[in-house]
């Protein structure tokens, strides 16, 4: 079994115990507060209201896509019209505007939110 089995099943492996260690632990958690006494409403609460989350998901992947698409197209400009190198160019404009994308992302899914 080579290095190339072992990396895909290091990370399914890890996969699944961090999902394994959320939903135990939540799970603990529950069964504690219960044995307290405290009324199992609680853990219904904040559901129902807000923004699902998918519309917010979409949002900031559309934001992404959108800084991204604008980040390829100005280093296209940059390395068009000036004598830098493509090598550098491109990577940092191209993650600095996939960062203000998700950025202006997550200020429209909080003003989302709001209403």
């Amino acid at each position: 079994m080579g290095p190339q089995v072992l990396v895909p099943l290091s990370l399914f492996l890890m996969i699944f115990g961090i999902v394994y260690l959320i939903y135990s632990t939540r799970n603990r958690e529950r069964l504690a507060l219960i044995e307290k006494g405290v009324d199992a409403s609680i853990f219904l609460q904040g559901r129902g209201n807000g923004v699902p989350a998918w519309k917010i998901f979409v949002v900031n992947i559309a934001f992404l896509l959108i800084g991204s698409g604008v980040g390829i197209f100005l280093a296209l400009l940059i390395t068009t019209y000036t004598s830098l190198d493509d090598g550098a160019v491109y990577p940092s404009i191209i993650f600095i505007m996939a960062g203000i994308g998700l950025l202006t992302g997550f200020k429209t899914a909080k003003d989302l939110d709001k209403e």
